[in-house]
């Protein structure tokens, strides 16, 4: 258990406003948060607790149903309280089989889509995220992987999230580039997986196209350098990457040859590792 750790990703986001929020321990070390703005990130240490549904960390407090807020340290002052209500739960585990199986870091949604409620007041700016929009994924193991690729979007002119992640997974002594993605459009989930057959025709920091059967997708992205994120390795939380919480990206995604999807989005969020 000494070389774990969990996290869970919190996603908010109303209009220009996008702040993301990562409660999770390091089984080594402590538990913590970190939050992700477009402008700043902030990584918080607490003694170790146990992760469960209802998380608390310090005067903190993370659920399904929403999260309480309350840090004030050195010159950060955080504090609000978001409620979440309609969430979109997948139609089963993101990882397949591949949840039964010993890997280095495992993958789960939580929901792809919900309402906000409430607000969060960020070193003296509050930021409303009444009406908006969340998102929540996590993730747990020891490390994540060398070199991936993630990118979440929900800002559409309709009802519609997409998510995909590449990654090169260590497995048995051997690595294989692996994939999980979820294409939801106006409630009807399509499923690009390692397990389902998916093949990666490219992926790299500013395109993924992915082709399975009939289902096509392709992404464009255009994304900044983006603010510090803190990763784990070997259960520590040591390893310094990037994350690009509101980015340029376009979505082309086509089934049995129809176009179902075609959209651009300046508020994707993006990670690189290589």
């Amino acid at each position: 258990m000494r070389n774990t750790f969990s996290g869970i990703y919190y996603k908010h986001q109303k209009g220009e406003n996008i702040v993301s929020v990562i409660a999770g321990a390091s089984a080594k070390e402590h538990s913590f948060i970190q939050i992700i703005s477009s402008k700043e990130s902030y990584y918080f240490k607490f003694p170790y607790s146990k992760p469960s549904e209802l998380f608390k960390i310090g005067n903190n407090t993370f659920s399904t149903n929403g999260m309480i807020i309350s840090i004030e340290e050195n010159d950060a002052l955080i504090y609000g309280e978001i409620k979440y209500s309609e969430l979109t739960p997948l139609r089963y585990d993101i990882m397949g089989p591949f949840r039964y199986v010993p890997m280095q870091c495992k993958h789960k949604i939580l929901s792809l889509h919900h309402r906000l409620n409430g607000s969060l007041s960020i070193c003296g700016e509050t930021i409303d995220f009444d009406g908006g929009a969340g998102y929540i994924e996590g993730d747990f193991g020891t490390s994540f992987p060398k070199n991936y690729i993630w990118i979440q979007c929900s800002d559409f002119q309709e009802n519609a999230c997409i998510v995909a992640s590449v990654a090169d997974i260590p497995f048995s002594g051997l690595c294989f580039r692996g994939c999980i993605c979820v294409v939801s459009i106006n409630g009807v989930e399509y499923r690009m997986a390692t397990y389902l057959g998916v093949r990666i025709l490219c992926c790299c920091e500013h395109r993924i196209v992915l082709k399975q059967g009939s289902l096509y997708l392709e992404i464009e992205i255009n994304a900044g350098t983006g603010q510090k994120l803190i990763a784990p390795e070997n259960g520590g939380m040591v390893r310094e990457i990037r994350e690009c919480i509101m980015c340029g990206a376009h979505f082309r995604f086509i089934a049995d040859g129809k176009v179902l999807f075609d959209q651009s989005s300046d508020k994707a969020s993006f990670e690189f590792a290589d």
